[in-house]
């Protein structure tokens, strides 16, 4: 399978999601934000990082830049695309998901891991994943997950919320919210299931003896099931 990170100035969780994809399995591509044309994909990934400095908002830049345009045709062709963290900010500023970021409830950067609880399997991203809760790393100052109650309502409806924040035994509430976000809410698919936004980063948990290896599980599964 063949997969394409886009690097923005700013980027740096790019070169970790390089690592991860190589490592289960993927033929990683690199493309650059100026670039116009997307190399043949089965992911499109938009990392984590500080894309343009996080001027104006946090990824509104990015979701102007040059490439935005082929991910966002991709995306409408059905083609997987997964936006993690500064990644997931970029998708909510090019409308490709619903909501927004806000600042962190206690107006400070985040970074440890947490607990996520997975919501929805109806997807590519998850279906037949082994392991219910999965414990990721966080590193934001805007992570705080935002929409309209008539958002809300429709991708409840629809079962977009893929994943919520919640502690080791899968209780979601105040204590277990790192950063306020509305409902717990960690990740958000589209209505198709094609595009993935979270703020947790399965990227950094793909190693026993330097973090962990629940993000392990999240990329076998995709691979497995981009192979079905």
């Amino acid at each position: 399978m063949k997969s394409s990170v886009i690097i923005f100035p700013g980027s740096n969780c790019d070169r970790d999601m390089d690592v991860a994809l190589k490592k289960f399995g993927f033929k990683n591509t690199m493309v650059w934000h100026n670039d116009d044309k997307l190399p043949k994909s089965d992911l499109i990934v938009l990392p984590g990082g500080f894309s343009y400095g996080d001027y104006l908002r946090c990824g509104s830049i990015a979701g102007k830049s040059k490439i935005i345009n082929s991910v966002i045709d991709f995306a409408k062709t059905g083609g997987l695309v997964l936006g993690i963290c500064n990644g997931f900010q970029i998708l909510t500023e090019t409308g490709l998901l619903p909501g927004v970021l806000l600042q962190n409830k206690n107006i400070e950067f985040i970074c440890k891991n947490v607990f996520v609880k997975i919501n929805d399997k109806n997807n590519k991203y998850f279906n037949k994943i082994n392991k219910e809760i999965l414990e990721l790393h966080i590193a934001h100052n805007e992570g705080n997950y935002f929409c309209s109650d008539d958002e809300l309502k429709e991708i409840e409806n629809n079962n977009q919320i893929a994943a919520y924040y919640c502690d080791e035994k899968g209780n979601c509430d105040n204590d277990s919210n790192p950063n306020g976000a509305l409902k717990n809410i960690a990740g958000i698919l589209n209505k198709e299931k094609n595009i993935l936004g979270m703020m947790p980063h399965p990227e950094r948990m793909i190693d026993k003896y330097l973090s962990g290896e629940d993000g392990s599980i999240f990329f076998k599964n995709l691979l497995k099931n981009l192979k079905i």
